[in-house]
């Protein structure tokens, strides 16, 4: 045991040594002539030893390959495509299951050009590229280059004003986007990281809290996977094979904890796995991405189609065969992983449903321990009754019977995973403004699903796989009150009522059309320069909330601290609100270049921009994240994140009048 933890902590560490920043490859652009009226565009990369480059053609469902993009050609016209000079490897990649090019040390990429005059040229683009090594992958980054007589230098893009350093955030960024501010408000976007840094630590819960709430998430998840059709029948034929394999009845037990030991093994390195080939802040970009909370969305379907009984997902029984033939021919400790790994194949179309949940609600934390801290909670859990079961085999025989009480759960977890499925669709509506899922089509969808799980687990309704029942079990009876009363529960929502308890989960009250409830709190601007000067004329001091369409955390502060009556007044009489959404999709009418972390980034949407602002200004980048600042744009006091009490957030509140 002692060992096995000093294990699981040397992988954890492993993955918090991938949140530090790493920039494996330095990039150089230059436009050569190569005629009177010829040139070249080279872009050679530098790549740091152990780190590879992905090459230019990469299979579909591949890593990212390397992308050159010119956008503007001005003068000139191109001459064929991009050309690699430098010979990529061809290497088998088992992670990707397939053959990939890659360069490593150096890679040079030549794009030619013809002009009439040298003059006039103008190259402007950017290169995409995933880099990795033998052990992670970063998220796929962006260089811009600019290159030609008319290079346009960064003074012109941003505000120049002095760059800052922040001890703990080693982000080095311009000031404000003379584009979007005029240069008088300019000041509005000076750094104040410092002043914050003095006030104190931030109010409000510590990821220390978030972590272990992810842990119960996943304890929760490896309970419900217990209880189903491809796991629960396993549990006594397990124990019992290691105790009738074993001469004496110790050696038996220490073999079924080796082997509870390593499932926990197997699914941390799974949510370290990852981690390491996404990444914490590209995962968290992902949670509010279209097309992968649509493609979130259809997975849960199709899960969930499948748990009704349409279909079965199944790996290829070759995998497990293998193992199984490999766990019989091996002996100790690495025949007791192998019956692990059988048993993670076996059990997969029970289990993948949830463990892919699991880790889709944990990729919106932004927390690189997030997914490997949801997978020691699930594995925990699954891992709980094989070793408890050995110790105490008489048991065994009060545990219920594999039968049709199984697959009811199966149709249960379906239902969940329905439910489930409309947030991520929900997310990528309100983060590109399609106004498809509003907040009472949304709820109006649920009270269906759950009432119709009510009817299900009262035996009105029956699925393929289900066992005729002659009546209901008093289980399924309390059970379907609940599920019956959480429908009636959410009626009121379709007139605006708060519904704290999903606020998590639904649209924002802003979507209601239709809505009778007049509690609730709207921000007075949605822009941070127009806030800034309405509260100079006024008077008064600004909360600046930096919030998400997908942020679950925003939506409970919404719900159950801004809704109390004294919060509501302060907010609303004593501060003018700016609410600024990171995720906000909608294209800026002028995008503009910044300098950041040496590099220059271009910030195409106004989502881009508030979290631009919160980085540079605050030296945060999590939401929802509350400052508040008097008319010049400095901090009156700590900073503050989240946290469920009215009465912190009120006391908050009046701390910068003390």
């Amino acid at each position: 045991m002692k060992k096995f933890n000093v294990l699981i902590t040397l992988l954890l560490l492993s993955v918090v040594s991938f949140s530090q920043i790493h920039e494996p490859v330095k990039w150089s652009f230059e436009l050569k002539n190569t005629g009177a009226n010829t040139a070249n565009v080279i872009l050679k990369a530098i790549i740091d030893k152990g780190w590879h480059l992905y090459g230019l053609d990469i299979p579909e469902n591949g890593p990212v390959p390397t992308k050159i993009v010119i956008e503007t050609l001005t003068g000139a016209k191109a001459e064929g495509n991009v050309q690699g000079t430098t010979k990529p490897k061809e290497v088998y990649d088992p992670n990707f299951d397939m053959k990939l090019t890659w360069y490593a040390n150096e890679a040079v990429f030549i794009q030619k050009i013809s002009f009439s005059d040298a003059a006039k040229v103008r190259v402007k683009g950017y290169v995409e590229f995933m880099v990795c090594n033998d052990e992670s992958c970063l998220p796929p980054t962006k260089e811009q280059f600019d290159l030609g007589n008319k290079t346009l230098k960064s003074s012109e893009a941003v505000a120049p004003v002095e760059k800052t350093e922040n001890k703990t955030d080693t982000t080095q960024t311009t000031a404000a986007p003379a584009t979007t501010v005029e240069t008088a408000a300019a000041d509005l976007w000076q750094p104040v990281i410092e002043e914050l840094r003095n006030f104190g630590a931030m109010a409000g819960t510590t990821t220390t809290t978030n972590l272990w709430l992810i842990f119960l998430a996943g304890l929760v998840g490896g309970f419900l996977a217990l209880f189903t059709p491809c796991v629960w029948p396993i549990i006594p034929m397990t124990v019992s094979f290691f105790l009738k394999r074993s001469q004496n009845k110790a050696k038996g037990q220490r073999d079924a904890i080796l082997y509870g030991l390593s499932i926990i093994l197997i699914y941390v390195a799974l949510g370290i796995l990852i981690t390491v080939l996404f990444g914490a802040s590209a995962l968290n970009s992902l949670s509010t991405n279209a097309f992968f909370n649509i493609l979130f969305f259809l997975l849960l379907i199709v899960f969930a189609i499948s748990f009704f009984g349409a279909f079965e997902i199944t790996l290829p029984s070759s995998w497990s065969t293998k193992l199984d033939a490999k766990a019989e021919s091996t002996s100790g400790i690495l025949s007791i992983l192998f019956m692990a790994f059988v048993l993670a194949l076996v059990s997969f179309s029970c289990t993948g449903p949830i463990i892919g949940t699991l880790l889709v609600e944990v990729s919106s934390t932004g927390s690189i321990l997030a997914p490997a801290i949801g997978m020691l909670g699930f594995a925990v859990a699954l891992a709980i009754p094989f070793t408890f079961f050995a110790f105490f085999p008489s048991l065994l025989k009060q545990l219920p019977r594999s039968g049709g009480w199984l697959n009811t759960v199966k149709v249960v977890l379906a239902f969940l995973e329905l439910a489930l499925a409309l947030k991520f669709l929900s997310v990528a509506d309100l983060a590109y403004g399609w106004r498809i899922l509003d907040r009472e089509v949304f709820i109006s969808l649920w009270i269906v699903l759950f009432t119709l799980l009510g009817f299900y687990l009262l035996g009105k309704i029956r699925f393929p796989h289900d066992s005729e029942a002659k009546h209901s079990s008093v289980t399924g009876t309390f059970l379907a009150i609940i599920s019956l009363s959480f429908a009636v529960y959410m009626v009121p929502g379709l007139w605006g009522a708060p519904l704290k308890a999903i606020s998590a989960f639904a649209p924002p009250l802003t979507t209601q059309d239709f809505n009778l409830y007049d509690s609730e709190v709207h921000a007075k601007f949605t822009d941070y320069e127009s806030g800034m000067r309405y509260a100079e004329e006024k008077g008064l001091p600004i909360v600046v909330d930096f919030t998400g369409f997908g942020c679950v955390n925003c939506r409970k502060m919404e719900a159950s601290v801004w809704t109390d009556a004294r919060v509501k007044s302060r907010l609303d009489n004593d501060f003018v609100l700016i609410s600024l959404f990171v995720d906000d999709k909608t294209a800026l009418k002028e995008p503009f270049e910044v300098t950041e972390n040496g590099k220059t980034r271009r910030i195409e949407t106004i989502g881009d921009k508030w979290s631009y602002l919160q980085r540079v200004k605050f030296g945060a980048n999590a939401q929802p994240f509350y400052v508040i600042l008097d008319e010049k744009g400095l901090p009156l006091t700590k900073a503050y994140s989240f946290d469920e009490s009215p009465d912190n957030f009120l006391k908050w509140l009046s701390s910068d009048i003390e």
